[in-house]
């Protein structure tokens, strides 16, 4: 069932390019700031529980909805409840109509327009920054935003869905990572109060929420990719104390298409600067991986089947 609905939300959301992004960002926008607004209160010890309120909620009203889907009526129900939340939590068309923009500009020749077109992307003061800097942190936001978008919404959604929890996964990672965006958006925007204990319960639950989608990622992007460089890039960087689950994915990256990105102590002396060309070369190992899962799922449903 899960190969089957990854690949039916999948088709809808291409078929569909932004077609849900404004109501279910304004639904969840709206979640998060009465969550806010009635359970946080400012004290420590209160951080974790709404957070819990904000995240977990919801992620268990998903598993009770797929499992009275199926007592009440069956697997067509569950089915079509698995689609509409894959649908709600995959988001391949909130990031690559803004990463098109850029590369056009780029291919154009039009540097100022794509530095403004990056900045309104993410939301950064971009003036004066060289090409190739430019194109790195295209690449780099680029990768990210697949894995966070697509990809580590499909290893929560596998990973839960395989012990019977439906959408429970897809639901509980993308809760996990707008709300660690949007608190501490809310507060600096001073739109509405958040307090630091709530805003640091997101960020600290992210990072163990995301640590294991992170790695399946790198590992998917090796896969695909030039295998032995990504490992080796992987590696040179898990070794730094100062390591990230951001920052595990762009040094498999660096090594997978053989380009310098991250930090330049986790890329080879060889490896080069970024160049336009790269922009093609991230957009394929991006299409490669999503390949590479969805053969993974419909063998790992075949065999389900047959056993």
């Amino acid at each position: 069932m899960s190969f089957f609905a990854i690949l039916m939300a999948l088709l809808i959301e291409q078929a569909r390019p932004l077609a849900h992004g404004n109501w279910v960002h304004a639904a969840v926008r709206t979640w998060l700031r009465w969550v806010v607004r009635v359970c946080d209160t400012g004290q420590r010890q209160h951080g974790w529980l709404v957070w819990s309120m904000a995240v977990l909620l919801p992620s268990a009203l998903s598993l009770l909805l797929y499992w009275a889907a199926i007592w009440l009526v069956g697997w067509p129900l569950a089915m079509l409840l698995n689609v509409f939340l894959l649908y709600a939590c995959l988001g391949f068309r909130q990031f690559s109509h803004h990463f098109t923009e850029v590369r056009d500009a780029l291919q154009a020749g039009d540097e100022d327009l794509a530095r403004e077109h990056l900045s309104r992307w993410q939301h950064l003061e971009l003036q004066d920054l060289p090409k190739d800097e430019l194109i790195r942190q295209v690449l780099e936001s680029s990768v990210l935003a697949a894995h966070r978008h697509v990809f580590g919404v499909l290893s929560w959604f596998s990973i839960l869905a395989a012990f019977g929890l439906g959408p429970a996964g897809a639901v509980f990672y993308r809760l996990s990572e707008f709300v660690q965006r949007y608190w501490p958006h809310l507060a600096q925007s001073l739109r509405q109060p958040v307090s630091d204990a709530a805003c640091r319960a997101a960020s600290q639950s992210w990072t163990y929420v995301d640590w294991l989608p992170a790695r399946i990622t790198a590992m998917c992007f090796a896969v695909v990719g030039s295998f032995e460089e990504a490992i080796d890039s992987w590696r040179q960087y898990d070794a730094d104390p100062d390591s990230s689950n951001d920052g595990v994915i762009i040094a498999a990256t660096s090594g997978a298409v053989n380009v310098r990105l991250g930090r330049v102590s986790t890329s080879g002396p060889s490896m080069p600067n970024p160049e336009l060309g790269h922009l093609r070369s991230v957009v394929g190992l991006v299409w490669r991986t999503v390949v590479l899962w969805m053969v993974l799922l419909a063998l790992l449903t075949l065999a389900r089947l047959l056993g």
